[in-house]
């Protein structure tokens, strides 16, 4: 009581893969969804924010980057919070943030205002839950990890299908002010969410093994707070390089594919739908690319997996430049919907795995931060080449080059760079650490349990020696009785396997 439980992934306690697992998948779940859907729903209320403050859609554009900022940019902040005090203070304090900044915007008088509280308030907040969440899912989920990995990241194309309209309608019925007020409200359920991240606990200990406990964790060194070991990994490094090209154009069709079929002549609702579509199809292309990274042939080599899902996406950015009516678009939606749901599904499973559990928390930090650098200069540079060219050809041509780009570097880096002598996986490793530091804190148990029934048999010896002294004191009797009633005493104590001595002798 009074304390914080920092729950650093204690040793020797093995991923359940299941029970209260499901309810951190079910907050990793939410707190995707809010954390990659948040800067695109809040979009629906720029037209209100321009009519109010008499601005540009170029100043309105920069909510959705500073929160997107935030969020990539925070990574080895987060890192260093969750080593430090737990994934679920952590998140609890993110939900405050979160709300905080969104209530406060709701009170703004000018852009600058929705700038600080929208943007770095509530960015701050949500990455606050998003690092920390899928920090707790990697620590709760091993064997069934995939799956896991692609039902959390299911959550961003739900909550987008939801937060979308709900935007809307908040904005209709009352102004952008109280939306940002309820969507303030909304945001308070990271805290539930944060509160679902129950730390894991390691095994019961006897009495007499609490101190050994003691004594180990005095000799253990501290935790680094943000281990900068992880560039020592070449797979790491080939990560990082591979997922900051790939950021580059990942995120350009989404934000120009409406604008392109509004160039083409159809209305607006219609542009609109293509996003429905795109949602749709991603919702169900993260779980099921989950399922299948998830199979013994396939999760060793998920690395390529990976690979092959950034080139089917660059492939389909490609492709997608050439779409010159409507129908084309719709087809160019559904495809880069499953390319799109591969990659979302992959690429945090794919960082996993390459530096195992205990390094996780470090390496997601510092590689978001390489993100966040690639999200800033990505679809800015891309409507720069849209603004020179006025071809929306080039944009997606841009971004599927890119994209393509990535996956060559990942898989040849990889194939090439990395040693393919048979090693242990890195999931057999956790586990066989673990098998071992269960052993030793049960080895404590067992030496208890044996002195305990040492200590029983010498007490029984003692008794019957009693018993016997007992019966010569009471009852003396002839020389050959006391020798009859010697060699009964002797044979029953060769018969409980153990040989003692007569009372004579004894004295």
């Amino acid at each position: 009581m009074g304390g914080v439980v920092v729950d650093d992934g204690p040793s020797g306690v093995k991923a359940p893969d299941g029970g209260w697992g499901w309810a951190v998948l079910f907050g990793c779940f939410v707190i995707t969804g809010f954390s990659y859907a948040f800067p695109k729903a809040v979009s629906v209320f720029f037209k209100e924010l321009i009519r109010e403050f008499g601005i540009g859609y170029s100043d309105t554009a920069w909510i959705s980057s500073i929160l997107l900022a935030m969020l990539y940019g925070t990574g080895p902040l987060c890192s260093i919070l969750v080593n430090r005090f737990g994934c679920r203070p952590v998140m609890l304090v993110g939900g405050l943030f979160a709300s905080l900044g969104m209530v406060l915007a709701s009170l703004a008088t000018s852009i600058m205002h929705i700038y600080l509280c929208t943007g770095v308030i509530t960015g701050l907040g949500l990455a606050l839950n998003f690092q920390p969440s899928l920090i707790m899912l990697n620590r709760y989920f091993s064997e069934k990890r995939p799956l896991a990995n692609g039902l959390a990241a299911a959550g961003s194309p739900v909550a987008l299908c939801c937060l979308s309209p709900l935007g809307q309608i908040l904005q209709y019925s009352y102004g952008w002010r109280g939306g940002f007020l309820i969507l303030g409200g909304i945001l308070l359920n990271c805290c539930v969410c944060g509160a679902l991240m129950r730390p894991l606990e390691g095994p019961k200990k006897p009495k007499g093994g609490e101190s050994q406990e003691a004594a180990a964790a005095e000799k253990k060194p501290k935790a680094k707070l943000l281990d900068f070991t992880v560039f020592r990994d070449r797979g790491f490094l080939i990560y990082t390089v591979a997922a900051s090209i790939m950021v580059l154009g990942l995120f350009v069709p989404p934000v120009f594919v409406v604008s392109y079929a509004k160039e083409l002549g159809n209305e607006d609702t219609k542009s609109a739908l293509l996003l429905t579509i795109l949602g749709f199809i991603d919702i169900f292309a993260r779980p099921t690319c989950g399922v299948i990274a998830g199979l013994k042939w396939v999760r060793p080599r998920c690395v390529y997996l990976f690979s092959f899902a950034l080139i089917f996406n660059g492939t389909t950015d490609l492709i997608g430049s050439m779409s010159m009516d409507y129908a084309a678009l719709v087809v160019f939606c559904i495809f880069f919907g499953i390319s799109y749901g591969m990659v979302g599904a992959l690429q945090f499973e794919v960082l996993m795995a390459i530096v195992g559990t205990e390094k996780f928390s470090s390496a997601i930090g510092l590689v978001l931060l390489m993100e966040a650098i690639a999200v800033l200069v990505g679809p800015p540079s891309a409507g720069r080449l849209l603004d020179h060219t006025h071809n929306y050809m080039f944009v997606f041509l841009l971004a599927g080059t890119e994209v393509v780009l990535s996956a060559i570097v990942l898989a040849t880096c990889n194939f090439f760079c990395i040693k393919k002598s048979p090693q242990i996986s890195e999931a057999k490793l956790e586990m066989a650490a673990a098998e071992t530091e269960m052993e030793q804190l049960n080895k404590p148990a067992e030496d208890e349990q044996q002195r305990s029934k040492e200590a029983e048999k010498d007490k029984q010896e003692e008794n019957d020696r009693e018993k016997e002294k007992e019966l010569e004191d009471k009852h003396p009797s002839s020389p050959q009785a006391q020798s009859e009633a010697e060699e009964t005493s002797k044979d029953s104590e060769e018969r409980n396997g153990r040989l003692v001595a007569n009372a004579e002798t004894y004295l």
